[in-house]
């Protein structure tokens, strides 16, 4: 399967946030929205960052409750890998599972076009051994 597949199914739709917002606005965007991790993006297009919840805990564990107010930029991850459309949910799976991360960017053209989490990939493997198994009750049903 590949990661367009995904992508229409779920939409393209991706949270962003201002490097510049407060660490206590992404967190109120994390919890509207219900995710794990936003994008960070002046444009909503390109990509100058990620930060997840984790990096969240972190911080506040290593610099205490100050970090509330500082900016996204302080705590983001701005060595973001991303993915494109056309690439296989295989290798993102394996990519994911050794970078411990969960949550990748899709990019087609230099541009954000979505964003993959990792429930999204165990989702589409699910999906995937369904489909063989019903075609291989089907076929000894023959």
């Amino acid at each position: 399967m590949l990661i367009g597949t995904i992508l229409r199914g779920k939409g393209s739709e991706v949270t962003t946030v201002a490097p510049g917002a407060t660490v206590r606005e992404l967190l109120a965007k994390l919890s509207e929205h219900n995710i794990g991790a936003v994008v960070v993006s002046s444009d909503g297009t390109t990509i100058e960052g990620i930060v997840s919840e984790r990096d969240v805990v972190r911080r506040l564990h290593d610099r205490g409750a100050e970090i509330l107010d500082q900016p996204v930029s302080a705590i983001m991850t701005t060595e973001v890998r991303t993915v494109g459309p056309g690439e296989n949910v295989d290798s993102l799976r394996r990519t994911m599972t050794t970078h411990r991360f969960r949550h990748m960017p899709v990019v087609e053209h230099g541009r954000l076009v979505g964003i993959v989490s990792i429930g999204d990939v165990v989702k589409s493997a699910i999906e995937e051994l369904e489909t063989e198994k019903a075609s291989l009750v089907d076929y000894l049903h023959r």
